[in-house]
């Protein structure tokens, strides 16, 4: 086992600065009041010392732990196998070291989970929290409601209760759906079929009503659900073609929906965009590029979101601390969406 060298202390940096602890201890913690010589001093000796500030004393005068729990309601084989929690991961992982604060990532895959999530952020490990992907029944908004955690939350909330000053971070889904209709519409199909995502889920809610507002009459069997994943695909599209063979065009739901049509729908023998129009939603890079043929799609920045929820809950912590935790919540965001064009519709 080796020896390590003693870490440097507030002491240390301030002799070697030539300043008093106090001042030392105000330019660490970003406190005010320090001339900018003073200031470039203390930096200069932290530099030289290595000193790295002790988290836990740190969080006693600045009140902040500089780290945000970012809380997905999946379970870690769906997390890990969805690139768009990778992306959406990426952009709050950006946003959050830009600003020198930890990610804490938690998931849950049942009711236990809640529990033990709602107990963490109620003890007072992070500043607070960011969490996407809920369910309807989800227990979690009110668990974290109890907790008096700072939250912001990916994606529109359709839990029923107060929502006053819940704030949010979504995408234009229902606008997206309906760009994504007319654009088959346009191409001359009329037997639309639509594959919803996991209708427990406000997001897939919004894109078969995008899908409704443009399909006015559509026969009920062109609509199967879905779940987001690609075997969930696979499973609605044999439902459809059984129900309507006929069906000349398919809205997906999601980028990894589409990526299972296609594989069922080349298959069964048909040609795509020939015999069947197919688009997706999301803009999945290495999904709708690399799909069989390259997918038709609604995009929306996941990436862009991540960021979003991210600075969103730092500046309404920042506004906390500046009015003594009396700040204005910052507002909701919905981001808009575009459709990109490729060769599957």
């Amino acid at each position: 086992m080796t020896e390590t060298a003693p870490r440097p202390t507030l002491e240390a940096v301030a002799a070697r600065a030539g300043v008093s602890r106090a001042t030392v201890s105000r330019v660490v913690n970003g406190g005010d009041g320090v001339r900018e010589p003073l200031v470039e001093r203390v930096r200069k000796a932290v530099e030289e010392l290595g000193y790295v500030p002790n988290q836990a004393a740190r969080s006693l005068v600045t009140r902040r732990h500089d780290a945000v729990a970012v809380v997905v309601a999946e379970p870690e084989t769906r997390v890990f196998a969805d690139p768009f929690f990778a992306l959406q991961l990426r952009g709050i992982s950006k946003e959050l070291t830009a600003h020198d604060n930890q990610l804490v990532l938690l998931l849950t895959e049942g009711r236990d989970d809640h529990a033990r999530v709602a107990r963490y952020l109620a003890g007072g490990h992070v500043d607070g929290a960011l969490v996407f992907s809920l369910h309807l029944d989800d227990p979690l908004p009110g668990l974290i409601q109890r907790a008096g955690v700072p939250t912001v939350f990916g994606g529109r909330p359709g839990w029923s209760g107060d929502q006053r000053g819940v704030v949010y971070v979504d995408s234009d889904n229902r606008g997206g759906a309906r760009d994504a209709v007319r654009h088959l519409v346009g191409l001359g199909r009329t037997r639309i079929a639509h594959i919803t995502g996991a209708l427990d889920q406000t997001s897939a809610v919004d894109r078969l009503d995008g899908y409704r507002d443009v399909m006015v009459d559509a026969d009920p069997r062109l609509i199967v659900e879905g779940d987001f994943t690609p075997s969930g695909g696979e499973r609605a599209m044999r439902e459809l073609l059984a129900r309507c063979p006929d069906l000349d065009a398919v809205f997906a739901a999601n980028d990894l929906t589409a990526a299972g049509a296609l594989r069922v729908l080349r298959e069964s023998g048909r040609r795509v965009p020939e015999d069947v129009a197919v688009v997706g939603f999301d803009d999945m890079l290495p999904v709708a590029e690399q799909s069989d043929p390259p997918l038709t799609t609604v995009r929306q920045d996941i990436v862009e979101m991540g960021r979003l929820m991210a600075r969103l809950l730092l500046r309404g912590l920042d506004r906390q601390a500046a009015a003594q935790g009396i700040g204005v919540a910052p507002s909701s965001v919905v981001l808009p969406t575009t459709l990109v064009r490729r060769t599957s519709a």
